[in-house]
C-alpha cells in the first residue's frame, strides 16, 4: 500500500519528477502549494513541457490558423480536472459536437444520417442494444472479456462487428488496432452510461444518432509554458533537455539517480539518446557522449511510460514491479499532419452523399436528420477499415472541422488533416502512408502509444496500489488507468497528495471531480479520499447534470469557435 517517508530532522522533502507531461506538471503544481514541505525538481528528456500535447505552427494565410495542437485535441465535458487546469493558467477550452465518419462506400455510417450499412444491418442493431442490456444486468461476468469475443457469443456477423461496433470505442480511448481485444465493460458503458457514454442514449435504429458534446483544448504549447513559468515562480526547478538515464539505488536514505544534460533541438523535440536506443536505430543514438551526473532524492515520481518507468528502475526494480510494468503492451504508431485532400476523398467520406443516405429505418422517417445532414455535416473524427482485414484501422482528424482555432468556413483543399497509422511492427504492410503526397506533408510524429488490451485490466491496473509508495516511488499517467489527459492530471495530483499535498479545495467542492478522484485513488492507491474542505466556497457549483458530471466551472465557454475569435483579434487566425 501508499505511504509516505517524513523527514525527521523538519526539512523539506526533495521530491524528483520524471516526465513534464499532465500528469508531472499537475503533480508539481500540487506539491509546489506546501513551499514549506516539499523541494519540487520536474525533469524531461525534451525541451519542452506537455509530453504528447504540443503545438506545431502552420500556415495562417492557407490554413486560417497559424497553430495546430498535435497529440492531444480535445475530450470530455467530464474533464473537470483538466479544465480547472485550464483555468488556473488563463486559458479555456471550447465546446464542440463530435460528427464522425465512419468506413468508406457500401461501409460507411455516421452519428449524423442514417445509411445503407445501418439499413443493412437494422436487424443486429436492435441485438446490439438488447445485448448491451444483457452486458450492462451481468457486467461481473462481462467485465474483462474482450470485444472480439463478446460479438461471437452474440452471433454477430464480422461486418457489423468490424465496421459499426469496434469504430464505436477506438474513437474514445483511440484503442486502434488493439479494440478487439478491449474490455467489453468500455463498449457497454460508452453506449449505456449517461455521465461518460459518449454514445448515450442508444439509438436502438442506428445505435448513435446523438452528436456528443465534446471540449476542444487550446495552444497547448503556450499552455504548458505558462504553467511551466507558474510553477517557477513557485520555486519549482523545471529542467528540461535533462534525461534520467538509471535509477541507482533506492533504500532508507532515499532515491539517487544518474542524469545527463540532453542538446536541444530547435523543435526543441530531441531525439532518442544513445542510454535509450543505440545510433543504429534510425530514431537513437543521441547525445552518446554526455557526462552522467549522480543526484540525490527522497521521492521520486515517475510520470513516464510503464516500460520506460521500468527501464529507468533497471536492477533496483523490484520483481513486482518488474512483472506490473513489464505487463502493459504499447505500439509505435506514426500520424502524418498533411494537406492532400485528394488522399482524404479516396479513402474517406467527407460530405454528405445521398446516395449513400436512407430516409427511412425499420419504418421509421429520418428526414429530419437528413436534411441537417445536407446542411451541416462537417466529419472530425474519421476510421478506415484495411480491406485486408475489416478488424485492422486507420483512424484520421478533421483538425480545420474539429479544432476551434480555425475559421468556420475553409475551402476543404485547405482543411489541414492528420491521418494515424497504426502499430507498424504488426501492421505496418497494410499501411496506405506511401498515397499521401509528399510535398503536403506537414510533419510525422512517432507515438509509443498504450494498447488497452484487457490484459491491462488483469495485470497492471489491479496491482498498482501494491506499487505506489514503495521504495520511495511512484507512478503517474494515463497508463495507470485510462489512456486520456484527464487521467494524466488526475494521477499527478493522486501522486502529490499521497506525499503530504492537499487535494483542492475547489475540486473537493465540484462532486464529479471528488467523485472520479476517489475513485481513481482507491484504485490506484488502494486508498480513500476523505473529504476536508468547507462545504461552502468556489467549486460548488462547478458540477451540473446528471451526478454533476458535466463541468460548468472556469476552463470552458459556452460558445463554439471562441478560441477563433480571439485568435482573430490577435492576428493569429484568419
Amino acid at each position: 500500500m501508499a505511504g509516505y517517508r517524513k523527514v525527521d530532522d523538519g526539512g523539506k522533502k526533495r521530491v524528483l519528477i520524471v516526465g513534464a507531461g499532465a500528469a508531472g506538471m499537475s503533480c508539481a503544481q500540487h506539491l509546489a502549494q506546501h513551499p514549506e514541505k516539499f523541494d519540487v525538481t520536474v525533469v524531461d528528456a525534451v525541451d519542452y513541457c506537455g509530453g504528447q500535447a504540443f503545438s506545431i505552427p502552420i500556415d495562417k494565410e492557407k490554413h486560417g490558423a497559424s497553430w495546430l495542437n498535435q497529440g492531444v485535441q480535445g475530450g470530455s465535458n467530464i474533464f473537470h480536472h483538466t479544465m480547472t487546469m485550464f483555468s488556473r493558467q488563463g486559458h479555456h477550452a471550447d465546446p464542440v459536437k463530435l460528427q464522425v465518419s465512419f468506413g468508406k462506400d457500401d461501409k460507411f455510417w455516421t452519428n449524423v444520417f442514417p445509411t445503407k450499412l445501418l439499413a443493412r444491418h437494422t436487424k443486429e442493431i436492435k441485438r446490439f442494444h438488447t445485448m448491451l442490456k444483457i452486458v450492462r444486468w451481468f457486467e461481473v461476468i462481462f467485465a474483462i472479456i474482450p470485444i472480439k469475443v463478446l460479438m461471437k457469443l452474440f452471433f454477430f456477423s464480422e461486418e457489423f462487428a468490424n465496421t459499426v461496433a469496434l469504430p464505436m470505442v477506438a474513437l474514445f480511448l483511440g484503442t486502434g488496432n488493439y479494440t478487439p481485444e478491449v474490455p467489453s465493460i468500455i463498449l457497454e458503458r460508452l453506449v449505456t452510461s449517461p455521465t461518460y457514454g459518449m454514445w448515450y442514449p442508444g439509438d436502438p435504429l442506428t445505435v448513435a444518432s446523438n452528436l456528443p458534446p465534446m471540449v476542444v483544448f487550446p495552444n497547448f504549447s503556450i499552455f504548458y509554458e505558462d504553467w511551466r513559468k507558474n510553477l517557477v515562480e513557485k520555486g519549482v526547478k523545471v529542467r528540461l533537455s535533462t534525461e534520467v538515464t538509471e535509477v541507482v539505488s533506492r533504500d532508507k536514505s532515499g532515491v539517487v539517480v544518474k542524469i545527463i544534460k540532453r542538446t536541444p533541438e530547435p523543435d526543441h523535440h530531441n531525439a532518442v539518446s544513445a542510454w535509450v536506443a543505440p545510433a543504429s536505430d534510425p530514431h537513437g543514438g543521441a547525445d552518446a557522449d554526455a557526462e552522467e551526473v549522480e543526484e540525490h532524492y527522497d521521492e521520486l515520481v515517475l510520470c513516464v511510460l510503464a516500460d520506460t518507468a521500468n527501464r529507468i528502475l533497471g536492477r533496483t526494480a523490484s520483481y513486482r514491479e518488474k512483472k506490473v510494468l513489464g505487463s502493459a503492451k504499447f505500439s509505435d504508431d506514426i500520424t502524418v499532419t498533411h494537406t492532400d485532400s485528394d488522399y482524404m476523398k479516396r479513402h474517406y467520406e467527407n460530405f454528405y452523399n445521398p446516395e449513400q443516405a436512407v430516409s427511412q429505418i425499420d419504418g421509421v422517417d429520418q428526414t429530419t436528420r437528413i436534411e441537417m445532414a445536407k446542411k451541416s455535416f462537417k466529419p472530425m473524427y474519421y476510421i478506415k477499415e484495411y480491406p485486408e482485414d475489416l478488424s485492422k484501422l486507420e483512424m484520421c482528424f478533421d483538425c480545420t472541422n474539429y479544432q476551434s482555432q480555425f475559421p468556420p468556413e475553409v475551402k476543404f483543399e485547405d482543411h489541414v488533416f492528420q491521418t494515424i497509422f497504426l502499430n507498424k511492427k504488426r501492421d505496418g504492410h497494410l499501411w496506405s502512408i506511401d498515397e499521401i503526397d509528399e510535398s503536403k506533408i506537414i510533419r510525422k510524429d512517432w507515438w509509443h502509444q498504450l494498447c488497452h488490451s484487457f490484459t491491462h485490466y488483469l495485470f497492471v491496473i489491479p496491482w498498482m496500489m501494491f506499487l505506489q509508495g514503495r521504495k520511495h516511488t511512484r507512478f503517474a499517467a494515463a497508463w495507470t488507468l485510462i489512456n486520456a489527459h484527464e487521467i494524466a492530471v488526475m494521477s499527478g495530483i493522486a501522486a502529490a497528495v499521497d506525499l503530504g499535498a492537499q487535494y483542492p479545495e475547489d475540486l473537493e467542492r465540484d462532486k464529479f471531480a471528488l467523485l472520479s478522484f476517489r475513485l481513481y485513488y482507491l484504485l490506484v492507491y488502494g486508498r480513500w479520499y476523505r473529504k476536508k474542505a468547507p462545504q461552502e466556497g468556489p467549486g460548488k457549483d462547478w458540477a451540473s447534470g446528471l451526478y454533476g458530471s458535466i463541468y460548468q466551472g472556469p476552463g470552458v465557454v459556452n460558445e463554439d469557435r471562441t478560441m477563433w475569435r480571439e485568435e482573430q483579434k490577435k492576428g493569429n487566425s484568419t
